[in-house]
C-alpha cells in the first residue's frame, strides 16, 4: 500500500491488478472519502477534487 498526500491530508493508495484501476481513501478523517483512476495522473487529480471538495 502507498500514500499520497495534498493539503495536510494523506491517502492510502491500492492498485487492483485485476480490474486495473488505482484506489485511495483519505485517511485521518471520520467520513470515508474515497477516488479512482486509471492512471496515476487521474488518480491524483481525483484525490485533489476530493480534497478541494
Amino acid at each position: 500500500m502507498n500514500t499520497m498526500s495534498y493539503k495536510g491530508f494523506q491517502a492510502r493508495i491500492e492498485f487492483d491488478s485485476e480490474d486495473e484501476i488505482f484506489s485511495g481513501r483519505i485517511a485521518g478523517i471520520e467520513d470515508t472519502i474515497g477516488f479512482h483512476g486509471d492512471s496515476v495522473a487521474v488518480l491524483k487529480s481525483a484525490f485533489q477534487e476530493a480534497v478541494d471538495d
